[in-house]
């Protein structure tokens, strides 16, 4: 018998596979063994048939199927085994821009869930400085300060249908928003037919986002959706006393949304917020 024959377990144990593997790609046609013994009808692998094993290992790593596999080193077309590879190429590139919307949305979660944690307390006012947000935004017919929460959660509904109608991931359904004009804030008109939700560099709508720009803002804590207005009073109050001038429109934010310990209705921390300026 020629001395660089393999036996299945030794052409297994030097390609680093299992015996059960090199027999998949047999009964596939993938890999067959070069020679069968009269006597004992056991099959070997030659030694120059790593080549080949090699290659399939190759191919399976690029993400390819094994009857893909099979068709194209069947079809010895280097073209068509060319196109495969650049259509792989791409379904890689969309699977990496998915894990990495996947790796924010992670991260979105755990800093949410820290940020509830360590929260100020119902009522406290601050003044922070808050970066530049993207936001993508759904008018609606109605104004919803004109109705009771079961019509906002209605309202969202539409705004993540309208998400998954742009086969939007649904990890951007969070940390949604509400915005008043300047003008209806100064005067307590609450009028709004917009919500919207914060979304970060990968969102793929790109063309169809607004920038919050920004600045230093005032804001106001609290954890019920139906003390909005009793507090955006407070806070515009607070402006007023401190000679902050209010220099863009008011936003009410959902910081927080974990539907853990309240299955009956959505748990919200709420901060408001409106931009500042200072007179010098």
């Amino acid at each position: 018998m020629n001395q660089s024959y393999l036996s299945i377990g030794e052409m297994a144990r030097i390609n680093n596979t299992t015996v059960p593997t090199l027999r998949l790609y047999d009964s596939l046609g993938l890999l067959k063994p070069c020679y069968t013994d009269p006597q004992t009808r056991y099959r070997y692998y030659d030694i120059k048939q790593n080549a080949r094993l090699d290659l399939i290992q190759y191919m399976k790593e690029l993400g390819m199927e094994l009857k893909e596999i099979q068709a194209l080193l069947a079809s010895e077309d280097l073209l068509k085994i060319e196109g495969v590879l650049i259509s792989k190429r791409e379904q890689t590139l969309e699977n990496i821009e998915r894990l990495k919307i996947q790796r924010d949305a992670i991260d979105r979660a755990i800093d949410s869930i820290e940020r509830y944690r360590k929260s100020p307390s119902r009522g406290t006012l601050s003044l922070e400085y808050i970066p530049a947000r993207r936001i993508y935004s759904m008018e609606t017919d109605i104004n919803f300060y004109d109705h009771d929460i079961d019509t906002y959660e209605l309202i969202l509904k539409q705004l993540k249908m309208k998400l998954l109608d742009h086969n939007v991931p649904p990890v951007y359904y969070c940390n949604a928003g509400t915005l008043l004009k300047k003008a209806d804030l100064l005067e307590m008109r609450f009028v709004s037919h917009k919500i919207f939700v914060f979304v970060d560099e990968h969102f793929p709508l790109k063309g169809e986002l607004e920038t919050v720009e920004n600045g230093m803002y005032a804001c106001i804590y609290l954890d019920d959706f139906d003390s909005e207005r009793e507090y955006a009073a407070r806070l515009l109050a607070h402006c007023r006393e401190q000679g902050y001038e209010i220099c863009g429109d008011y936003i009410c934010e959902v910081l927080t949304e974990f539907n853990v310990f309240d299955q009956e209705k959505r748990p919200m921390f709420l901060r408001l917020q409106v931009p500042v300026s200072f007179q010098k």
